[in-house]
């Protein structure tokens, strides 16, 4: 099982440059599997750019800092979203 200390960590330092446009992230849960949940909030929050905040920031620093991190999920989405296929197939 993943450690909800160290990804807070991660997102601590990932943080600062959500805030700067005014937005921010907490983390909600970490799923037996190693998804981590979170919900973006401020300017963050319903911003059409936010799945790709979620999948090219979020989830690649986090596995990038933490190998055994799955994956990101939004609260806001239903679990079997899948991000590629919503982007027609093209890998992120």
């Amino acid at each position: 099982m993943l450690d909800r200390e160290r990804v807070s960590e991660v997102l601590d330092q990932i943080r600062p440059s959500l805030q700067a446009d005014g937005g921010d992230v907490e983390l909600v849960d970490i799923t037996d599997d190693g998804y981590v949940v979170v919900q973006l909030q401020g300017a963050c929050h319903g911003c059409p750019m936010s799945q790709i905040t979620l999948s090219n920031g979020i989830e690649r620093i986090l596995r990038d800092r933490i190998p055994e991190v799955q994956g990101v999920r939004s609260a806001d989405m239903p679990e079997d979203f899948d991000m590629q296929a919503f982007m027609g197939g093209q890998p992120m």
